[in-house]
């Protein structure tokens, strides 16, 4: 299903969202927004996410500071860049534009990685009911992404969410835990997350790697 960008709104998105639907581009330069319905849903059970023993000592180290929703932009804008793997992207700028708007109502949050005032890895997502939809993340130093996963999880956990969605199952995020499932069961989990509320802020917002380990039962 393809959709004319210049007439789409944040409620429109949020109507996407609520019927398990997602927007993607074709490519960064292609204007058009597609509404994507896969038969195999990638999620990650909340009470079922695996943090390998290398990156939890990673983890606990604090190699950055993890910042909540203080460069939302910046994040959705280095997801966009290409990268030497990954010359294009789903991203395009009606994309940017709607995600902008919903960050700006409160309903999209980024979790970002800072060193030394930079900001070097992070992820986006849309949060709605108890439900919180992954967009995208990148990374520029090691583990950057995998932090902001771990410390997502965490708080997603304290806040009280009940969906964690990943759209696709690729192998980065199997090692966490994530699985894919049917659709008509993806549905059924959307609409008892929709039913709740979650708070995305119950989490301490400057929260370290310890705290965010301990809110996922994992100690020393």
């Amino acid at each position: 299903m393809k959709d004319t960008p210049d007439a789409l709104t944040v409620e429109d998105l949020l109507t996407w969202y609520e019927q398990g639907v997602f927007p993607m581009a074709d490519a960064r330069e292609d204007e058009n927004i597609y509404l994507i319905d896969p038969e195999a849903r990638g999620v990650i059970p909340l009470g079922g996410f695996h943090v390998p023993k290398r990156l939890a000592r990673t983890v606990r180290h604090d190699p950055y500071q993890v910042r909540i929703d203080t460069a939302f932009e910046a994040v959705v804008a280095q997801c966009a860049a290409p990268r030497p793997d990954r010359p294009d992207t789903w991203i395009n700028r009606p994309i940017q534009r709607l995600y902008r708007e919903l960050f700006a109502r409160g309903f999209a949050h980024s979790v970002e990685c800072w060193l030394d005032g930079e900001l070097v890895g992070g992820l986006y997502g849309v949060s709605l009911g108890a439900a919180f939809f992954g967009e995208s993340m990148f990374s520029t130093e090691r583990d950057a992404s995998k932090i902001a996963l771990v410390h997502l999880i965490a708080r997603l956990k304290v806040g009280r969410y009940h969906l964690l969605d990943t759209q696709f199952l690729t192998d980065h995020l199997q090692q966490f835990g994530a699985v894919d499932i049917a659709r008509v069961d993806y549905r059924r989990r959307l609409a008892t997350a929709m039913e709740r509320t979650a708070d995305f802020y119950l989490f301490p917002a400057y929260a370290d790697g310890e705290a965010a380990l301990q809110a996922l039962g994992l100690q020393d």
